[in-house]
C-alpha cells in the first residue's frame, strides 16, 4: 500500500510521522511556500504538474489511496484530488480538524463573499487580516471601496509568506508563523489598536488564541465560512481514529 498524503498542515505532519512508525509506505506532498517538513518518506514539493498531473503521478508511483490533510480552505487541491482518485479508481479519504465554534462573549460575523465582507468592514479604522494570502479580488474591491467612500482605514496583513499580489498603500505586512500564544495575540491587537479581525475558520489549537484575544478585547471577528468540498470515501476529524483506520487498511493489504 502506497499512501499519498496531501499535506501542508500540522495535522498532516503528525499523521504522516505516525503512519511511518507503523511501516506504512508514505508519499507526502506539500506546496512548500512556507517550509518543507523533515519526514522519513518520499517528499513531493511544489505540486504534481512537474509529473504531468496528479493522475499520471498516481499511476507512476502505484499510489493505492489518497489521504487529503490539506488546509480546510484548499478547495482547489481537494477537488483535484477527489477527481484524480475517481479517475484512477483509488479511495479518496480526507481529514479535517473540526471548525471553531463561537463561545459566550464572541462577536462573530460569518461571510462567504468579498463584497459582503468589505461592505461591513469599511467602518472600522484598523483591521487585522489573518486569512493567509489576500486574493486579488479582495484587494481590488477594498481599493475601490476606500476610494469611493473616502474612508480612512489601515490594514494589518499577517501571513507566513510574502504577498502574491501587491498590497495597498494602507496595508502593513507582518510575517508570522504560528502557533501563537494568547499573550502574544493580545499584545498584537493592542499594539496596532485593532478594531476588527478577519480570519478563516481553520480550527485547531495553533491559531485559536487570536479568537480568545478578540473575545477579551471585545473586537468583532469576521469569519470566512468553510468552502464546500467534494465528497470523500471516508472522513475523519480525529487523528487517532484516522491513524487506526490507516493501520487496518495496511494490514488488510499486507
Amino acid at each position: 500500500m502506497t499512501l499519498l498524503i496531501l499535506g501542508g498542515t500540522a495535522d498532516a505532519r503528525h499523521l504522516a510521522n505516525n503512519a511511518i512508525k507503523h511501516d506504512i509506505d508514505i508519499i507526502y506532498s506539500v506546496v512548500g511556500l512556507v517550509r518543507v517538513p523533515k519526514l522519513a518518506c518520499t517528499l513531493v514539493v511544489g505540486g504534481f504538474s512537474q509529473f504531468g498531473g496528479l493522475e499520471n503521478y498516481i499511476a507512476q508511483q502505484k499510489v493505492s489511496a489518497i489521504l487529503d490533510v490539506t488546509h480546510p480552505y484548499a478547495d482547489v487541491m481537494s477537488t483535484k484530488a477527489a477527481l484524480a482518485a475517481k479517475a484512477t479508481s483509488i479511495p479518496y479519504w480526507r481529514f479535517h480538524r473540526p471548525a471553531w465554534q463561537a463561545s459566550k462573549g464572541d462577536n462573530w460575523h460569518e461571510f462567504t463573499d468579498v463584497k459582503q465582507l468589505l461592505s461591513k468592514l469599511i467602518q472600522y479604522p484598523v483591521v487585522l487580516f489573518s486569512i493567509g494570502q489576500l486574493p486579488q479580488a479582495l484587494l481590488a474591491e477594498l481599493k475601490e471601496q476606500i476610494s469611493t467612500s473616502n474612508a480612512v482605514q489601515k490594514q494589518i496583513v499577517r501571513t507566513a509568506a510574502e504577498a502574491k499580489f501587491p498590497l495597498l498603500p494602507s496595508m502593513q505586512w507582518l510575517k508570522a508563523i504560528g502557533p501563537f500564544t494568547l499573550e502574544d495575540e493580545l499584545k498584537l491587537l493592542r499594539k496596532h489598536d485593532i478594531k476588527a479581525l478577519v480570519t478563516k475558520n481553520s480550527g485547531g489549537e495553533s491559531t485559536i488564541a487570536k479568537l480568545q484575544a478578540a473575545r477579551q478585547l471585545a473586537i468583532p471577528v469576521f469569519m470566512q465560512s468553510r468552502p464546500e468540498l467534494p465528497s470523500a470515501d471516508k472522513l475523519f476529524t480525529e487523528q487517532s481514529t484516522c491513524l487506526q483506520f490507516l493501520i487496518q487498511q495496511y494490514q488488510k493489504i499486507t
